[in-house]
């Protein structure tokens, strides 16, 4: 944090009541369990109430319904949120470090390019024929924004991102470095022993407030267009195919993998290394745990894990059981003899 605050000052910003010293000032952030004099930090999830009882961090902010069971030194600030009152801080800090403006040197833009109003360009970038990039908008150094890309307003392109010819990018967005957006869908069709490439002619559509992990693929559609729609958060290491499209607000952890022409709906959460077959749809506010593997359509509020993927209660009680099927399936065995010899003593 580069900025210092008292925690009256962070208690009329969040809208929040302190517990403690009003006028104690913080400057940085810290983790609860390393918490340093002068800093601030959340507590939230219940696993880490311990920690609140033996931080030395300054300030903690902590949901309204926290009940102390000990006495603590910190100064609380309670509110509605802790996790959101902290981005919402984070946010803040993060507005007010100085912004990069105008274009660096060594970077290449095509005399068809349109740029916005305050747009940054980092060295060694390339805006190709009739590309558009919308105002505030930042592009990284080492970037490649392709023949008629659109780019919409106050987006950040990081270092090294690609963006494919007649791509779209919403308002709001950000591409974290290494992404690739609009790389060709793994399309080909078998013929006489060899496979025969299938044309992606198709773009990538992304709308407003989208977020791309680093090193995240998403492929151009055969037609029409991949879609990641508004407010979706993607992490790290995704694979998206094409004619994917993603619902509003849907998240999804790393390396998941999509596959193509499957329909992911809104509010949707999605775990480490999922797996998607094609041509399926998940339902709206579907959850799904990580490693599962999906190859059928998903209900909406579904809560599955697994691979093949069942309902996530169903794979609890089994997760039970594992363990103990080889001395089950000795014990079936030893019963199946029994049985037997108890037959041939009948006869």
């Amino acid at each position: 944090m580069q900025i210092t605050f008292t925690a009256q000052q962070i208690a009329t910003v969040l809208n929040g009541t302190i517990e403690g010293d009003s006028s104690i000032v913080v400057n940085n952030f810290s983790k609860i369990e390393d918490g340093k004099p002068g800093t601030l930090t959340f507590l939230a999830n219940p696993k880490y109430t311990h920690y609140i009882y033996t931080t030395d961090a300054s300030i903690v902010l902590v949901n309204n319904d926290f009940v102390a069971e000990q006495p603590i030194k910190a100064t609380l600030i309670r509110c509605f949120n802790a996790y959101a009152a902290l981005a919402m801080l984070l946010e803040m800090v993060e507005k007010s470090k100085p912004q990069k403006t105008g274009i660096e040197p060594m970077s290449y833009i095509a005399e068809s390019a349109a740029l916005g109003d305050n747009v940054y360009v980092g060295a060694f970038s390339y805006i190709a024929d009739k590309a558009k990039i919308g105002n505030n908008t930042k592009i990284y150094p080492q970037s490649y924004i392709g023949d008629n890309v659109t780019i919409g307003d106050n987006t950040i392109i990081y270092p090294g991102v690609k963006i494919y010819h007649s791509c779209v990018v919403g308002n709001d967005c950000i591409i974290h470095s290494g992404a690739v957006i609009g790389s060709d869908g793994f399309g080909f069709a078998p013929e006489d022993g060899v496979y025969k490439k299938i044309p992606q002619m198709g773009i990538v559509r992304i709308e407003d407030e989208v977020e791309i992990g680093a090193n995240t693929t998403i492929d151009r559609a055969v037609m029409d267009a991949t879609i990641i729609h508004k407010g979706v958060k993607l992490d790290n290491l995704i694979q998206v195919a094409h004619n994917v499209e993603i619902g509003e607000n849907t998240v999804m952890a790393a390396q998941v993998g999509i596959s193509g022409s499957t329909k992911v709906g809104k509010q949707c959460m999605l775990g480490g290394q999922v797996g998607l077959g094609g041509h399926i749809t998940i339902g709206d506010s579907a959850n799904i745990g990580a490693q599962s593997g999906i190859i059928s359509n998903i209900e909406s509020e579904a809560k599955i894990l697994g691979s093949p993927a069942i309902p996530v209660r169903n794979f609890f009680k089994s997760s039970v059981v594992f363990s103990k099927l080889p001395e089950m399936y000795r014990q079936v065995a030893q019963l199946q003899k029994e049985i037997e010899a108890l037959k041939s003593n009948k006869k």
